[in-house]
């Protein structure tokens, strides 16, 4: 090191902090001091890379008091001196507005120099290699549309923030702020609201990218955020499910020519049957139907099979429907939809085929897959109680058809006891079918087969239970 540069480090180093504190206190801190003024003559001097040393050290003790004026200083003078005038700069000029009353034309330039800070460090720092992948720009115009939807209430439809939003998570994907994706969602929104028939289409592809993001964060066991990811996308979902844009029409509208010109594009026939099943439109919709039937070709997994069963069941094709949740099943990985699919098979079975004994296999496969459900004891029951299996036309075998009223409470009681959820119907079904046990008159009429504690009801039941 040359003899002129110790002279000139031993004079910085010996400035008095307080000396050097005064003299700022004593400048004018104009506002036009923090706009940066001929960048092409942006020299980097050692009073500038000196402010740059107070401010960074005050700002990191939150001490943005004394932050101010050195920062003034270094961001007019070098504003490509440090990124900490930008990184510590968004802190010390958010102090500043809280200073500041809002509405007044301090408070405005404030928040417009603000937005500027993110600018110039895209123009300084935005392609630096030191700092571009932790601090890319799509990052950087992230905060700048936090900020700009933080310090502009009165503006309520935020359309100027939505491109650096939108830019920031598109680029950044699951790398994305959860602030950042959370509020471009809902800028979207609002701008949804402001003209639904114009900003409609926008809406659903936004939000199919930000609740995309989110669930793949939620999903990540590497993300210490994926607790938070999951909740905002609970939000994100509800206040879709609730805009209006998700109308099954208007999906279709929308996606019937996508879905026509890609039945060979898997990816995309995806993302639109995940988006119709998210907003439950996954039961009627022909667009669905069409996407399931072709995913299901290209690629078969439990949601394009499940798909394809609900498109047979709108055709009545009951077998078909049957056939394709028995493949849903087999496709899942997950315990809980394996349980779904088989206890809708049971429901075809119940409800459209009349095929008793085959829907209660169908229930008892799901029970594998998930225990305690009360829906599959309550629907044996009534299957019991609707059933005769007793039909050679006699006194005495219409008697013993009464038992099943025996079996079907046993199954409404089981129901109760397993899922408190069931209880209010169960019972009702317990009171009803209770009047329709056989009385003691007819039981004493037959001792042989009521004469012991235990009756097993034939047929297709094979059920024993307990007499009373």
């Amino acid at each position: 090191m040359n003899t002129k540069s110790l002279i000139i480090i031993g004079l910085c180093a010996a400035i008095p902090m307080a000396a050097f504190a005064g003299k700022m206190n004593n400048a004018e801190p104009a506002l036009q001091q923090t706009e940066a003024g001929d960048e092409d003559n942006n020299v980097i001097t050692e009073e500038c890379l000196t402010n740059v040393s107070l401010f960074h050290e005050s700002a990191k003790n939150k001490q943005y008091a004394d932050a101010w004026e050195p920062w003034s200083a270094a961001y007019k003078e070098c504003p490509a001196a440090s990124v900490n005038i930008y990184i510590d700069g968004d802190k010390i000029v958010e102090w500043k507005l809280s200073q500041t009353k809002s509405g007044t034309p301090e408070y405005d330039q404030y928040r417009a120099l603000l937005l500027t800070l993110h600018d110039k460090r895209i123009k300084y720092f935005g392609n630096d290699p030191k700092y571009k992948k932790k601090y890319p720009v799509a990052f950087i115009l992230g905060q700048k549309g936090l900020d700009y939807c933080t310090f502009y209430p009165e503006v309520a439809v935020k359309t100027e923030a939505y491109p650096w939003l939108k830019e920031s998570v598109t680029t950044l994907g699951p790398n994305s702020s959860i602030n950042v994706a959370v509020k471009l969602a809902d800028v979207s929104y609002e701008i949804y609201k402001s003209d639904p028939e114009k900003y409609g289409e926008q809406y659903i592809l936004d939000y199919q990218l930000v609740s995309g993001v989110l669930a793949t964060m939620a999903a990540d066991p590497d993300n210490k955020n994926a607790g938070a990811a999951a909740s905002n996308k609970d939000y994100v979902d509800q206040r879709f499910a609730a805009s209006g844009a998700a109308d099954c029409s208007k999906l279709d509208e929308l996606y019937r020519p996508a879905v026509q010109e890609n039945l060979d594009n898997l990816e995309l026939l995806e993302k639109i049957m995940n988006l119709y099943r998210r907003i439950g439109c996954n039961n009627e919709s022909e667009v669905y139907f069409a996407a399931a039937e072709a995913a299901h070709r290209l690629s078969p997994t439990s949601e394009s099979a499940a798909g394809c069963a609900s498109m047979c069941k709108k055709k009545e094709d009951w077998t078909g429907a049957i056939e394709y949740y028995n493949q849903a099943t087999d496709l899942s990985d997950n315990e809980q939809d394996k349980a779904d699919y088989q206890y809708n098979a049971a429901f075809v079975y119940y409800n459209n085929l009349k095929n008793y004994s085959a829907a209660r296999a169908a229930l008892n496969r799901s029970l594998e897959f998930v225990p305690n459900q009360g829906r599959c004891y309550m629907l044996m029951g009534v299957m019991y109680a609707a059933s005769k299996p007793y039909t050679d036309g006699s006194a005495k075998a219409a008697i013993l058809n009464k038992t099943v009223y025996w079996v079907a409470v046993d199954k409404f009681v089981k129901a109760k006891s397993v899922d408190p959820t069931c209880a209010d119907d169960a019972n009702k079904l317990i009171s009803t079918y209770s009047k329709y046990f056989p009385t003691k008159e007819e039981r004493f009429d037959l001792p042989g087969e009521f004469g012991g504690g235990t009756f097993c009801v034939g047929g297709w039941i094979g059920e024993c239970t307990t007499v009373r």
